[in-house]
């Protein structure tokens, strides 16, 4: 079959491109970083434009490198960095202000307003998230604020919002179509998870008007064809999917209690809980998984800040490691920490805490603690952090969790990937194939145009090579948890100071 499906991974650092075959190979990859820009402290954007002509031209030199042209290709997906926001003119095409970007806290004074206004338990209620600046509602409020002319422009008529994905459909039809997928519409604060529409409640307190929202479609669906202008074919577009949605589907997690986490800079778990939303206990944020056809899918997700990261530091800040590839080598020297923990709240602690004030410590220190012994624990920290988001994730859904499968650049670290079936006491299970995200993104697109015929006939060609840490029986477990617990506790307390 001379057929395939191109998926766009557009990234917080790097916009690329994956070219998948009828049973899962990838074909091609490519590749591009664009500009990260820091205007203040805390704030974070990028360039929208730079964004799509980095996507734009991935695209092409993916088709290139595989020796493909537009008529190969049956359907295009897209994944995308979630909660970015970009508000652009319809009639010019042009953003009318840089990309405020999903990690940027310059709204934290006016989400912390708001609750104080006791709108926390509404919001929750409505949308599944927390309040926090992280979600797209008061990114879209900052720039209509902020800008000259945007709110009258705005409820003129002549601007739209979106998320990234919303953007590049925007470009990839020659500026005919302004849709987005229920998984983006639910990390912006604005959408009802229930009713799976935008809220008029909220619209009306964070004062957005209505038509500069995209409209809302399912996860696989055609939502709109190329035009000439890149690819010079008219291929659908009939995937979409956010970032770490995408990545459970490409996980296969697609049945209740199923469970994925995705190490990165940080680290993303999501769980399965089925065709009705879950609203955390502890914590948790409840997202839409997907919608394939009228079966929407929720999930639970908790967010680990800095994963990582911690090891970048102890390259970068710390000079322990000349690269980061080294972390596994030096934290095998010793057997344990001796006691010694890291907690690396270096913006906060993330779920289940969600104590943006918490900043990092190290505990335990003794005459004999050696680079090995920080290196190792650093690696802990971030199986410890991720143990805190599992445990709240059983807690919620009632769910004992036997099997988490990974993906990311840190799950090249064995002792990492076993010290966390550890510490879990579950198995942990990685994909040789390291491209899941844009997989998912590919498997909603092709499912829509019926190249592959269900998700059964995915599931019997997904045959790839697993790696499985089983746990093994660790001595004084108990003990070495309640000291990560005294460490999250000795932090906590310390922001408070």
């Amino acid at each position: 079959m001379n057929k395939y499906v191109l998926s766009l991974d557009q990234g917080t650092t790097s916009s690329r491109a994956i070219i998948f075959d009828n049973v899962g190979n990838i074909i091609s990859i490519a590749q591009k970083e664009f500009t990260q820009i820091y205007p203040n402290p805390g704030w974070v954007e990028h360039n929208a434009e730079e964004i799509w002509s980095t996507q734009a031209s991935v695209a092409l030199e993916a088709m290139l490198k595989a020796n493909l042209n537009g008529s190969n290709i049956v359907s295009i997906g897209i994944t995308n960095q979630r909660e970015t926001t970009v508000i652009w003119d319809k009639n010019t095409g042009k953003p009318i202000f840089n990309a405020i970007v999903w990690q940027d806290r310059r709204t934290s004074k006016y989400c912390d307003q708001i609750k104080k206004e006791g709108l926390t338990e509404m919001i929750k209620k409505k949308t599944g998230l927390i309040i926090d600046p992280y979600f797209s509602a008061t990114k879209i409020k900052w720039i209509l604020d902020n800008i000259p002319e945007a709110r009258k422009k705005a409820y003129s008529g002549s601007l739209a919002f979106g998320t990234i994905d919303s953007w590049l459909i925007w470009n990839l039809t020659g500026r005919k179509i302004h849709v987005t997928d229920v998984t983006n519409a639910s990390r912006t604060m604005l959408f009802n998870i229930n009713t799976l529409n935008w809220d008029n409640e909220l619209i009306d307190l964070f004062k957005i008007p209505l038509n500069i929202l995209p409209e809302v479609k399912s996860s696989s669906e055609i939502f709109g064809y190329t035009t000439g202008n890149i690819l010079s074919y008219r291929i659908p577009i009939s995937g979409i999917a956010g970032d770490q949605q995408a990545s459970l589907f490409g996980q296969m997690c697609t049945k209740i209690g199923m469970v994925k986490n995705t190490y990165g800079t940080g680290c993303f778990m999501l769980m399965n809980v089925g065709d009705n939303p879950v609203f955390s206990q502890n914590n948790l944020i409840t997202t839409i998984a997907w919608k394939i056809k009228n079966q929407v899918q929720y999930a639970l997700e908790g967010s680990v800040f800095i994963a990582g990261a911690v090891v970048q530091w102890l390259r970068d800040g710390l000079g322990i490691l000349s690269s980061s590839n080294e972390s596994e080598k030096l934290a095998s020297l010793v057997n344990n920490t001796e006691g010694l923990y890291i907690v690396p709240a270096f913006s906060g602690l993330g779920a289940p805490y969600w104590d943006q004030k918490a900043r990092g410590i190290i505990v335990g220190i003794t005459r004999g603690t050696s680079y090995a012994h920080f290196v190792r624990a650093a690696l802990e920290s971030i199986a410890f952090q991720n143990m805190d988001i599992l445990k709240a994730m059983e807690a919620d859904s009632g769910i004992s969790i036997k099997e988490l499968r990974v993906d990311g650049g840190a799950t090249v670290n064995k002792l990492l990937m076993q010290f966390q079936s550890d510490i879990l006491n579950v198995g942990v299970v990685k994909y040789k194939i390291s491209e899941l995200t844009a997989a998912g993104a590919a498997y909603l697109a092709g499912l829509a145009v019926n190249y592959w015929s269900s998700l059964d006939d995915i599931k019997n060609k997904w045959k790839m090579k697993k790696i499985i840490f089983n746990p093994r029986k660790m001595s004084g477990r108990l003990e070495i948890i309640e000291g990560w617990k005294k460490a999250i506790k000795t932090t906590r307390y310390w922001s408070i100071q």
